[in-house]
């Protein structure tokens, strides 16, 4: 591989890094996800969907009797087409849930992150570095029945009348399908609305402890901090504090300290700020290590302890 093509990945990678302010004032790189990762997802979620639904037809169809079809099922009489009747409105709801809530249960879980998502390492973020609420996650997943859902089927049944019809089905769909590549955070129509983004998941576990100059050690602390007070936080807001005490700029430490020591209600590291933050980062470092080698983890602030 030459010189030339080891350094065109790296520049694409470099041309995706931003810097993310979050609520706390903190200044937080991240990395917006790249087109081939987010197509890449959107194509393995729509394939779990479909093998979810084709189970659940077959699933549903044997418990209707065996019978072909589910349509022959709600032609059935009787007591027992009735019931088979009923099946079939359970198959309908069963298949608008797969359909419409798939991709609201997982992105409103605290991963934010669909199973294609994650399997592709990317997961959505609020722009702004606050909470990813339910109106955001809602918007973005609406516009998708715009953009790709709703335009299909019209595509398809505008090809059997005439030739304009499908013309503007087809630069309908085209329009939100590329709308991507002509902004350069990747944003979708929904991302837009929303005020989303899709970011890379940060693949490297917790950093090795801070050398000499760096957080003290839980036991050398002189500050302690309760379940409660480290509770608060999860890795992405301890990588951002690391980061914050590796800089070392007064006015950064002041200003967080500010932030975590008013969530706490506390004043006690008053004119000892950054010991203060190093023997908290030291102490839900501790915390977070402990609940990773037991199989539970805190991505961030929102997540569920």
């Amino acid at each position: 591989m030459s010189a030339a093509s080891r350094r065109r990945p790296r520049a694409a990678a470099a041309d995706r890094r931003r810097v993310l302010v979050t609520p706390e004032g903190i200044a937080l790189p991240v990395t917006v996800a790249g087109r081939s990762a987010r197509a890449g997802a959107l194509i393995l979620d729509l394939l779990f969907i479909l093998v979810l639904m084709i189970g659940s037809t077959l699933a549903l169809t044997r418990i209707a009797g065996g019978l072909g079809t589910l349509d022959q099922a709600a032609r059935a009489e009787g007591a027992a087409g009735q019931a088979r009747q009923f099946l079939v409105i359970v198959w309908i709801i069963v298949m608008f849930l797969f359909r419409n809530a798939y991709f609201l249960f997982f992105e409103l879980g605290p991963r934010g992150a669909t199973p294609g998502k994650r399997l592709t390492g990317i997961r959505i973020a609020a722009r702004d570095g606050g909470r990813l609420t339910a109106e955001m996650v809602i918007a973005r997943n609406l516009l998708r029945d715009i953009e790709l859902f709703l335009p299909i089927p019209l595509v398809m049944m505008a090809g059997a009348q005439n030739g304009i019809a499908w013309l503007a089905a087809t630069a309908w769909f085209l329009i939100f399908m590329l709308f991507p590549l002509f902004n350069r955070d990747h944003l979708r129509a929904g991302d837009v609305i929303a005020g989303s983004w899709v970011l890379e998941r940060p693949r490297q576990k917790l950093e090795a402890a801070m050398t000499a100059g760096g957080p003290a050690a839980p036991e050398a602390s002189a500050y302690r901090f309760g379940d409660d007070d480290l509770a608060l936080y999860g890795e992405f807001e301890l990588k951002a504090l690391e980061r914050v005490l590796r800089e070392d700029r007064q006015d950064s430490i002041e200003a967080v300290y500010a932030t975590i020591s008013g969530k706490m209600g506390r004043n006690d590291g008053w004119g000892d700020e950054r010991r203060f933050l190093a023997d908290y980062y030291a102490q839900l470092r501790a915390r977070l290590e402990a609940g990773m080698r037991m199989g539970r983890r805190k991505a961030d602030k929102h997540a569920d302890s």
